[in-house]
């Protein structure tokens, strides 16, 4: 231990206040707690005990967690070997947790460090110590989740009269004397958005008349910059905000309102049309859109800074995906110059390139997807960028945009003179096959559930992706005349590419 080679023990003193109550006197708690930690360095001088001069002091921050500055400074000095010796007036003080405790004494162990509570005598080298601590950490802990019982039991009584606890203040709404009490100005303004729903019918053609007439959220004074409000409105806040039944005068507490102090700014009448109208807007996504099926999701942006998210359509019992700029939701004038672009390409086009220029020839596809930290894509090429550790240098891939609104979905009833079915169900049978070798799918029957089929049917035509190629440009070239159907050629479909062109007498 470096204390043994110097004969002195550096010893950290730590102090912390759990609210601001008293903090502004002269003599506060942190400086009780200091000066009491001192003294009793003093009393150990002889066995070399010296009390750092840097304090670490954690006022108004809870012991629940270790999320507090001072104490990421000591467990930073620690792991430097600045300190020899922790100094608390209390246990309690350092932590409330047991398990935040756990992780404490086991850094203290690694480094040898030593903890000295000077009003609770106690060893931690010994099995008796730790059991001391350990019962003195259980009430503690005991005393703070007693103590937010009844802080969240006092809310809920609070709620269930109407009152306001506490929170964010919405719009239309200002605090005073502790209470909600109308703002004229925005009032005025939530009056107008839920008006103007129903005049526009749907969120995508509310957002562009919110714009044009610049209502925005609400302005709030606080020092950090992002919480000032004051922004257009995008989906999520104005859809929560025209389905808050706080404009009703109602006040929200576990999934239950209650009727509330404050006065209402809508009438019932009103609120009621509104949501009938976003309920009957509502479209039921399926359920299966899952990171693995939208790898990208979140990662990639078109030209002008706006994310593309994942989106899909069917035509046919095929699902075809694709990224879509979330600009294209109320603001298409703000889309880059690639608005929705075909998402199997991409994620290829992007996972080869990684692939390639970092030499991960056998990653998983997954943990190339983890690497990315953004994309950009525009008419020509796709930017990627990597997070630190793999490389500083983005990647540039080449890509040509197809034509502006373009639809990536194969519709060929029109112009084939073979039996569009057929022709279809190759096509599909392709995509199938894809998605279960690249491991998108781990069985027939996941990818049949997904796509709405009975596996029997996928086994089926499934084998239509093993057909001779000759067959195939056939069929694609209009070649194949009427004389091949999709139930002639599944009951004739043979193993051997030359027996199935012989069976067709091509």
């Amino acid at each position: 231990m470096p204390s043994e080679r110097r004969g002195v023990l550096r010893c950290a003193i730590y102090t912390r206040k759990s609210t601001e109550h008293g903090l502004d006197q002269e003599f506060n708690s942190l400086d009780a707690q200091r000066e009491a930690c001192e003294a009793y360095i003093k009393s150990q001088a002889s066995q070399g005990w010296r009390a750092l001069p840097a304090r670490y002091d954690d006022p108004a921050y809870s012991g629940g967690n270790l999320d507090r500055p001072a104490l990421k400074r000591l467990l930073a000095d620690i792991e430097a070997g600045k300190v020899d010796v922790i100094v608390v007036y209390k246990i309690d003080r350092l932590t409330r947790s047991l398990a935040d405790f756990a992780k404490l004494v086991e850094t203290f162990d690694a480094r040898s460090i030593s903890f000295v509570a000077v009003t609770q005598q106690f060893n931690t080298t010994t099995s008796m110590g730790r059991l001391t601590l350990n019962v003195l950490l259980s009430f503690a802990q005991f005393e703070r989740e007693l103590a937010s019982e009844r802080v969240k039991d006092k809310i809920a009584a609070s709620r269930k009269k109407g009152k306001w606890t506490g929170g964010t203040v919405p719009l239309g709404y200002e605090l005073k004397d502790r209470k909600l009490a109308i703002n004229k100005t925005e009032a005025q303004t939530v009056r107008t958005i839920f008006k103007l729903y129903l005049q526009t019918g749907s969120l995508n053609k509310l957002i562009p008349e919110l714009d044009k007439r610049k209502i925005v959220t609400k302005r709030r004074n606080t020092k950090v910059k992002k919480y000032q409000g004051g922004i257009p409105f995008t989906y999520g806040p104005l859809a929560y905000l025209l389905n808050n039944r706080i404009y009703l005068g109602e006040i929200h507490h576990g999934g239950k309102w209650f009727k509330g102090e404050h006065p209402p700014i809508l009438d019932r009448t009103t609120f009621n049309r509104v949501h009938d109208q976003l309920k009957s807007n509502t479209i039921d996504r399926p359920k299966g859109q899952s990171a693995n099926d939208a790898p990208l999701t979140g990662k990639l942006f078109d030209d002008r800074g706006n994310r593309m998210g994942p989106s899909f359509t069917r035509k046919n019992g095929v699902r075809y995906r694709f990224y879509v700029s979330t600009a294209l939701r109320g603001r298409k004038h703000l889309a880059g110059s690639v608005k929705r672009v075909p998402a199997t390409e991409i994620e290829q086009l992007i996972e080869q390139a990684i692939r390639k220029q970092l030499n991960l020839a056998h990653a998983a596809p997954s943990d190339i997807f983890d690497s990315i930290d953004r994309a950009v894509i525009n008419a020509k090429h796709i930017r990627v960028m990597m997070k630190p550790a793999y490389t500083a240098r983005p990647i540039e891939i080449p890509w040509k945009a197809v034509k502006a609104n373009a639809v990536t979905v194969i519709d060929t009833t029109d112009q084939i003179k073979s039996d569009p079915k057929l022709l279809q169900a190759i096509v599909r049978s392709h995509a199938w096959l894809h998605h279960l070798t690249s491991g998108r799918y781990d069985s027939i029957e996941a990818l049949a559930e997904d796509v709405k089929l009975h596996p029997k049917i996928i086994r089926q035509q499934i084998r239509l992706a093993f057909l001779a190629p000759a067959i195939t440009e056939a069929v694609l070239a209009e070649k194949a005349g009427g004389a091949l159907t999709l139930r002639s050629i599944l009951k004739m479909l043979p193993i051997s590419w030359a027996e199935q062109q012989k069976a067709i007498g091509e």
